[in-house]
């Protein structure tokens, strides 16, 4: 069903003209679903540092110009494109869409759609996908994170680092937390971490004294990361998973070598295009976690449309916690 034939109403979106520009909210035609692809009625849209990437164009994905910018929503389903099986009008659903997600209506595939449980809001569902899912799939399906082990999750107030806590103490991992000043430490041990390193103090010396770390969860790259490595107990395990520190560490091989370390790179989107599997059966045991109140979204801001760029400020200058959701 297409919902629009000639003459669509315009829709608010924050789009990206120019990779030199910064984004801006203009009025747009409302998409109309091809075949394969649902338009969905946007309630809320999270924000992501790739989302910061991807409007100066060094995110690894790039849209073609102009785009709009949000990768994961939640919303109502207003349409279905022609021969599109899907969830039907009306459906509540959150969907990973990589963009067009910062707007009061989108299309996306129809595919990726996961239909939202009926006590789930909005805010929690767009807020929850990206976050819990890396998390999720990198503990679990690429560190095999194991029951006493100790997990060492660096950026742990950021949008992944909360969830990588959460998921470690649900797999029965000890966790160690690092973040910077009292206050993001402290939503840290808020959500579930056993210890708490700040992240401008000796992060070698500290998880040394802790026994080492069997894990380490990394989002922040930088000189974070080399130190982290050097804490690893041998046949420990690197996941590199971003570097909002700006800075692509080189992984001295000559340590992998001598203490059995393992890096594994982790690039969650990925899996939506080589192995869906791997994200729905991980998106079936969160939600189920979700349902039976083991999993807390932490939202530190809820902006309206019009302050899409003030929420993008906020995450460039580490100034929130958890995760930034816009609703249009």
């Amino acid at each position: 069903m297409q919902l629009f034939t000639k003459n669509p109403p315009l829709v608010r979106a924050f789009q990206v003209s120019a990779f030199d520009a910064d984004p801006e909210l203009i009025r747009v035609p409302t998409p109309t679903p091809a075949s394969g692809e649902i338009l969905v009625a946007i309630k809320a849209c999270a924000l992501n540092f790739a989302d910061l990437l991807m409007a100066n164009g060094t995110y690894q994905e790039k849209p073609p110009l102009p785009f709009t910018l949000g990768m994961e929503v939640a919303g109502d389903v207003l349409a279905l494109g022609p021969n599109t099986g899907g969830p039907k009008i009306g459906s509540r659903v959150a969907v990973f869409g990589g963009h067009g997600g910062l707007a009061e209506a989108g299309v996306f595939p129809a595919d990726r759609v996961v239909v939202l449980p009926d006590e789930m809001p909005f805010e929690d569902a767009a807020a929850f996908l990206v976050a819990y899912g890396t998390s999720h799939v990198a503990l679990s399906h690429k560190a095999r994170l194991q029951p006493g082990e100790t997990l060492l999750v660096l950026g742990a107030a950021g949008g992944v680092g909360l969830t990588a806590i959460e998921i470690g103490k649900l797999m029965g991992a000890r966790v160690i937390a690092v973040a910077r000043g009292a206050e993001k430490l402290a939503i840290a041990k808020a959500a579930g971490a056993d210890h708490l390193i700040d992240a401008g103090d000796d992060l070698r010396g500290a998880v040394k004294a802790l026994g080492g770390a069997d894990v380490v969860y990394d989002p922040v790259g930088g000189d974070l990361f080399n130190a982290a490595l050097r804490t690893l107990k041998p046949d420990g395990r690197i996941l590199p998973l971003g570097f909002a520190s700006g800075t692509v560490p080189q992984i001295p091989a000559n340590i992998l070598l001598v203490k059995n370390i393992s890096v594994l790179g982790m690039y969650w989107g990925g899996y939506v295009k080589t192995n869906p599997k791997v994200i729905t059966d991980s998106l079936a045991q969160l939600f189920a976690w979700y349902a039976q109140g083991k999993l807390t979204p932490h939202i530190s801001h809820s902006l309206p449309l019009e302050r899409a760029a003030e929420g993008l400020e906020l995450l460039r200058a580490r100034k929130s916690t958890g995760k930034i959701v816009i609703t249009p």
